[in-house]
């Protein structure tokens, strides 16, 4: 059996066994690469220069441990590897994070929000940071801006750490822990950047197993998905200087959004997800 073999066989087991995707691939073929590269030691972003070898007896029996175990535990494949990318930069999560998914990471890398910035920016807030992956990434995108990243779970704060030693912005980003906004006390910010738990109740209750296998905390957000949102928006101005912006990710609740704050008028920001999942409000708009 070849390694492009053993590939073939994961994705037709995956496919059959009706495992749900999204945390990190989209379909049943890119997830059994991962996870036969990963369990090889491979590099994941080069299968077709080794899609021709031979697999040993006890290569192929651990490539079907693996694959079964993920079809029988239904848990996301990044916590079976303890790794998740986002714009191509790895991040060390587990069971205490969700993986790491935003869309604001696009804007962020793209150079959307730039327009929204300047030589003042100094200090950006990712709020609701679970394993720091956002902090991290304005933090590259902006070398001259100091981050914080805050998060409610103490538990969540533990992986981002890791992840801020792992690319050296030990110095650059603070984690502070709290309630929302209050975890960050007086400081104002020029840009907040937050991917709240805004899935709605009904959503919630009809997640397949790998979404329910993350924290809860990080996902429900009441009936309508808005629950931490109102609290945000209500406090977000107290925290945001005269200039500056709150980018703020609802996934699929525009209509849940739109009837809690018919009032407000955001800036829907284009993601491969559509031009409606990822908005910005101005603080003056907020006010």
């Amino acid at each position: 059996m070849t390694l492009l073999d053993a590939v073939r066989a994961a994705s037709e087991r995956l496919d059959r066994a009706g495992v749900a995707f999204g945390h990190g691939t989209t379909n049943a073929w890119d997830e059994a690469a991962w996870l036969v590269l990963w369990r090889l030691g491979l590099p994941l972003d080069d299968l077709d220069s080794v899609a021709a070898r031979e697999l040993g007896d006890d290569e192929r029996r651990a490539i079907e441990a693996l694959v079964e175990r993920r079809i029988a535990t239904r848990r996301p494949a990044a916590y079976l590897t303890g790794e998740a990318w986002l714009q191509g930069v790895p991040f060390t999560v587990d069971e205490r994070v969700i993986v790491p998914r935003s869309l604001i990471a696009e804007v962020i890398a793209d150079g959307t929000l730039d327009a929204w910035l300047g030589e003042t920016t100094s200090r950006v807030l990712d709020l609701c940071t679970g394993n720091g992956s956002l902090a991290v990434l304005a933090a590259m995108a902006w070398p001259e801006v100091v981050v914080d990243a805050a998060d409610l779970s103490a538990e969540a704060l533990a992986v981002a750490r890791i992840n801020v030693g792992r690319h050296g912005l030990v110095g650059r980003i603070a984690l502070c822990q709290g309630d929302g906004l209050t975890a960050v006390g007086d400081r104002r910010y020029d840009l907040i950047l937050c991917n709240p738990p805004y899935v709605d109740a009904q959503s919630m209750a009809a997640l397949p197993p790998e979404y329910r296998a993350e924290p809860a905390l990080a996902l429900a957000g009441g009936a309508d998905g808005m629950d931490f949102v109102r609290r945000l928006l209500r406090d977000a101005p107290a925290h945001l200087v005269d200039h500056g912006v709150l980018v703020l990710e609802i996934g699929h609740g525009r209509e849940h959004f739109e009837r809690a704050f018919p009032r407000l008028q955001p800036v829907w920001l284009p993601t491969s997800a559509g031009d409606d999942q990822v908005l910005l409000l101005e603080r003056d708009a907020l006010r």
